[in-house]
């Protein structure tokens, strides 16, 4: 009877993790979370996100300023009127005014006196030269009345107006340079895509090779993994976990010191403003202010580095085990 009741008694429960000898207790994970490769792998990787999270703040600093150009040119025209000593150039000057300022697209006219175009030459020519045997040309500023219709139509007619009334001007809508702007900044965006893209290969160069060598180098854990019945799908997803991690580090240490990088420039320029090389990083980045879309995208290379660290360990490390078998 004793020994019946015994047979139909349920099993034990299994002892608790608390319960097992410390030598049956897993104290570590499965894939050993840190070498010297890598440690190696972590500053790799937060080199490459620097430079690529670094590349991607200019193209954004740059299309900005761009933008701010573009907008700016794109609300003004000019008229050039040239000295020519068979005619009155004051009375060319105040007629172009008087004309353009008829046109409804147009919201004021300001005439700019010889002074002034004389300033304007200054950055070329220098300051302390005598203008007054030169023919320096007068101008008028056109101030473009935003969102009007018939802006193209009344530059044409306007043009045309000027060169029957007022033979020596010409009209400057701006076109050329906003069109060169708008091909300035999407070349640097393009040849920021393509640095990033370049970078993230070399990311995942370092990513794969790194990889191998852990696989190799845990050859008898993987071993043991397979003789307790661990498939290779678990033991990828390890190997993710741990590289992912790394890649995030690294790419959020890369991204935070580009971050940084551009910051401090902003406060350079802006304590070189009164310079003259000042004045020439705020025309080309502006006011070093990317918005929060800029910051996004910079840390947005650290979130991309990590995936593909995780995609690319995971994948070499199937391929490797699909070897083993």
């Amino acid at each position: 009877m004793t020994d019946h009741a015994d047979s139909n008694a349920s099993p034990a429960p299994a002892p608790a993790a608390g319960d097992l000898p410390d030598n049956l207790v897993r104290h570590q994970p499965l894939v050993p979370p840190d070498s010297v490769s890598g440690r190696a792998l972590v500053i790799v990787v937060a080199i490459l996100t620097f430079l690529a999270a670094l590349t991607a703040g200019t193209a954004q600093l740059v299309a900005s300023a761009s933008h701010n150009w573009t907008d700016t040119i794109a609300r003004e025209a000019t008229i050039q009127i040239k000295p020519d000593p068979r005619r009155d150039i004051d009375a060319d000057v105040a007629q172009a005014a008087e004309i353009a300022a008829a046109y409804p697209s147009i919201a004021g006219a300001e005439v700019l006196s010889r002074q002034d175009a004389e300033r304007l030459l200054e950055p070329w020519l220098g300051q302390g030269i005598d203008l007054v045997e030169l023919p320096v040309p007068r101008i008028v500023v056109l101030t473009l009345r935003e969102g009007s219709q018939t802006l193209a139509e009344d530059m044409g007619e306007l043009r045309q107006q000027l060169t029957d009334s007022v033979p020596t001007a010409t009209l400057d809508d701006h076109r050329n340079w906003i069109e060169r702007l708008s091909a300035m900044a999407g070349t640097v965006v393009l040849v920021a895509i393509i640095i990033v893209v370049l970078v993230l290969t070399a990311a995942a160069l370092a990513i794969a090779t790194t990889t191998r060598g852990a696989v190799a180098s845990d050859r008898e854990i993987l071993d043991v993994l397979h003789f307790v019945g661990a498939d290779d799908k678990f033991i990828a997803r390890e190997y993710e976990a741990r590289f992912f991690k790394m890649g995030l580090r690294g790419g959020l240490l890369g991204s935070i010191a580009a971050v940084l990088f551009i910051g401090g420039a902003g406060l350079l320029s802006s304590w070189w403003r009164a310079s003259p090389g000042g004045d020439q990083l705020q025309a080309l980045f502006g006011a070093f202010n990317m918005g929060w879309g800029g910051y996004a995208s910079m840390f947005g290379v650290a979130a991309l580095v990590a995936a593909v660290t995780a995609i690319v360990s995971g994948f070499t490390v199937r391929r490797y085990l699909t070897r083993l078998q």
